[in-house]
């Protein structure tokens, strides 16, 4: 028999472990040939089907999740037509809606719902449906639907010598336990109830492998990582005791983490990370207390905020946390003071993600929540009885301008200079999501163009203070060095300084590094920046400042 596994990843950057994991299954137990392709979602449909066709199978398994469903869904039929396969549909997207797959897509032959390692290496070795757990499949006429299926075993290991040449450098990624303590109504990851632990020697046996093979950026995909806080603090202290050891410099390694659960003695552990060695993200979803206790989120919220804060002043961990739109319970407003409160603390990244409801979560299943959504994957929510379609669309156009502005991290100084003189910093980018989105601002150089202009005519900013900080962002965030006409200023100062400091052996330039220099009015500055080494948490470049009164 010979298998091919196939995952469709959203980018080229990202890989997947899970049609790895699954191959790990069927070489441990089965004698069967099986290969792992991957694509993206971006890539030809025509293209993918091609290279899958001209390989040789007998059964093909998707990876399937909301991005590609859609596309698997396109594959499958097409492979059926053209080829006497057995085709096998797995993942998330559509363990708990097995029955509804088969049903309306006669080319699927078997779903898998749950945990696959085990039971689709029992489906390749030849074993009928009837008897595997966690396989439904057609019984004549009738679809024979079972529950997601939880493994009791150890499970092999997927990190193979062919797994990493195929990685090459993409972000890669680490499972060291799976499910989840908690019962978030949006969520599929504690549906099992229980979370298991896998073996912490074996774990960090994998995360040196990881760490080595060319990858910079390894991803726990452990749902809440700090679940069993001594657990986690082995594993960091493990990560910081080896960085520029057996880890190269440079890697990242990034984890999810319950905000109450982070302790003072992991807060002390932390703060002897080298900078950009961790990253964590912290869900916030909402500061609603109606809207907490209906996703089963009982948050202290007075503790979380404290301890993101904690991390946040660290100064040596990137810190992303998360809110949800259109969480029940959730109007405009209250989101408005959410995202507002979220603001408030700092973070280095803030996502405005929208509710999706997902095939086995309590929020789709339960008949108390009326929700308009999209049938289509990612079955995002359209409207509520709390939030209508038009703030909705209003809010989508607040997350473009955020993510292109806050998010992006090329804006920091000119972001905080405006939150300061807004009472709400979500009407500031309300007001210029709503004017940006008849401008033509996909540039960098154009983005700020279309910044300066609506703050200094339409907002009545100060144009020599918005200036100067759209300035200091554009030296100290890009490495390109050049400010776009509108920030320049024209004066013999810079250049007459640039060449005083390359006459001072300590101010001049080290080899084949590029510097960049401006006035800022407003403090009366001389600032330049030599594009060596940014920062790994905020990204920005070292600005060094000289007062114009000790030039002259």
């Amino acid at each position: 028999m010979k298998i091919l596994i196939c995952a469709l990843n959203t980018k080229y950057v990202h890989s997947s472990l899970a049609p790895w994991c699954l191959k790990a299954g069927v070489d441990k137990y089965t004698d069967c040939e099986c290969r792992v392709y991957e694509s993206t979602i971006n890539e030809s449909p025509e293209k993918i089907l091609s290279d899958i066709l001209s390989t040789e199978f007998d059964l093909i398994g998707f990876c399937t999740y909301i991005w590609n469903k859609e596309a698997v869904l396109y594959l499958s039929e097409e492979i059926k037509e053209r080829r006497n396969a057995t085709v096998v549909l797995g993942g998330p997207e559509v363990s708990y809606n097995a029955g509804e797959i088969l049903r309306e897509n006669p080319f699927v032959d078997y779903v898998i719902s749950g945990e696959g390692e085990e039971i689709f290496a029992k489906l390749c070795s030849g074993e009928g449906a009837e008897n595997i757990p966690g396989v439904s499949y057609r019984k004549k006429a009738e679809i024979i639907e079972k529950p997601p299926y939880v493994s009791e075993n150890p499970l092999p290991s997927p990190y193979t010598e062919e797994y990493f040449d195929a990685l090459k450098g993409r972000i890669s990624y680490i499972e060291t336990s799976r499910g989840c303590p908690f019962s978030c109504a949006f969520c599929l990851s504690g549906r099992s109830c229980r979370v298991r632990f896998f073996d912490i020697v074996e774990a960090k046996k994998n995360i040196l492998k990881l760490a080595k093979c060319g990858t910079k950026t390894v991803k726990f995909v452990d749902r809440t990582f700090n679940a069993d806080r001594k657990r986690a603090r082995e594993i960091f202290k493990f990560i910081i005791d080896n960085y520029g050891v057996n880890i190269p410099k440079g890697v990242c390694f990034h984890f999810e983490l319950e905000g109450e659960l982070i302790d003072d003695e992991t807060i002390e552990l932390l703060s002897k990370a080298p900078k950009g060695l961790i990253q964590v993200e912290i869900g916030l979803q909402s500061f609603n207390e109606d809207t907490l206790k209906a996703i089963n989120r009982k948050t202290n919220i007075p503790l979380l905020c404290k301890n993101i804060r904690k991390i946040l002043q660290l100064e040596n961990i990137h810190t992303h946390i998360d809110l949800i739109a259109g969480l029940p319970h959730e109007g405009i407003d209250s989101f408005e003071s959410s995202f507002n409160r979220a603001l408030e603390l700092k973070p280095h990244m803030l996502q405005l993600g929208f509710l999706k409801l997902l095939h086995g979560s309590e929020l789709r299943e339960n008949p108390e929540y009326v929700f308009e959504f999209n049938k289509k994957p990612p079955y995002e929510v359209i409207s509520t009885p709390s939030i209508s379609r038009e703030e909705l669309l209003l809010l989508h156009k607040v997350e473009d301008t955020f993510e292109r502005t806050y998010n992006s991290l090329r804006f920091p100084n000119t972001v905080s200079y405006l939150h300061s003189l807004y009472e709400s910093p979500f009407q500031m980018y309300k007001a210029l999501g709503l004017y940006l989105e008849n401008k033509d601002a996909k540039t960098l150089d154009r983005l700020t163009y279309e910044i300066f202009s609506f703050f200094s005519t339409e907002a009545g900013v100060n144009k020599e203070k918005l200036r100067d900080m759209l300035a200091l962002d554009r030296l100290s965030t890009n490495r390109m060095g050049a400010l776009p006409e509108l920030l320049k200023v024209k004066t013999p100062v810079i250049k007459n300084t640039l060449n005083r400091l390359e006459k001072d052996d300590v101010t001049k330039r080290k080899p084949n590094i590029k510097r960049a220099a401006t006035v800022l009015t407003t403090t009366s500055e001389f600032i330049y920046v030599d594009y060596d080494e940014c920062d790994p948490v905020t990204g920005q470049y070292k600005v060094n400042r000289i007062k114009l009164e000790s030039i002259f």
